[in-house]
C-alpha cells in the first residue's frame, strides 16, 4: 500500500486490504470518509459446508470499516485506527460468486468512529450486516 504526500494511504491502487485481506481476495473499489466499498470472492472463504464463512464476512467488514476510520482519522489528526468492537448478523448463506460490502459512518468523533457495513451477494440480497467501532490514535 503506498502512502501519498499527505500521509494518506492509497487503498485503491494497492488493493488496500492488508496481508489477510489480500489472501482472502478482498479488493477496495471505493474509499472515501462517507463510503467505502470492497468485494470478496466466496470461493476460498468458505466453511466446511461450502458456505461463506461468517469470519470471512467479519474480515471484509473490519477491512472496510478500518479504511473509513483511517480516512476520517486523517481529518482530526488521529490517523491510526484500532478496532475495538465488531458485531455481525448473518442473514443469508452464499455458496459462490462475489460479495460486496458497503461501509457508511454511523458516528465520526475525534477519538472513536463507528461504521455500518452491509454485505450483499451478486443479486443484491443482504448477506450480513456488521458494525465496527475503532479507536483513533495520533501519530
Amino acid at each position: 500500500m503506498s502512502t501519498g504526500a499527505d500521509g494518506r494511504q492509497d487503498y485503491l491502487g494497492s488493493g488496500g486490504a492488508g496481508a489477510l485481506g489480500e489472501r482472502m481476495g478482498i479488493r477496495i473499489t471505493e474509499a472515501a470518509v462517507e463510503r467505502v466499498v470492497a468485494t470478496m470472492p466466496v470461493e476460498g472463504n468458505t466453511q466446511p459446508y461450502g458456505l461463506l464463512h461468517g469470519g470471512a464476512s467479519c474480515v471484509l467488514a473490519e477491512t472496510i470499516g478500518s479504511v473509513g476510520a483511517v480516512l476520517h482519522g486523517h481529518t482530526v489528526d488521529r490517523p491510526f485506527a484500532v478496532g475495538v468492537d465488531i458485531n455481525a448478523t448473518h442473514h443469508k448463506a452464499v455458496r459462490s460468486g462475489v460479495v460486496t460490502g458497503v461501509g457508511t459512518p454511523v458516528h465520526r468523533g475525534r477519538t472513536a468512529v463507528t461504521y455500518e457495513i452491509v454485505i450483499t451477494d451478486e443479486d443484491g440480497d443482504r448477506v450480513c450486516t456488521a458494525r465496527l467501532t475503532c479507536l483513533l490514535r495520533g501519530a
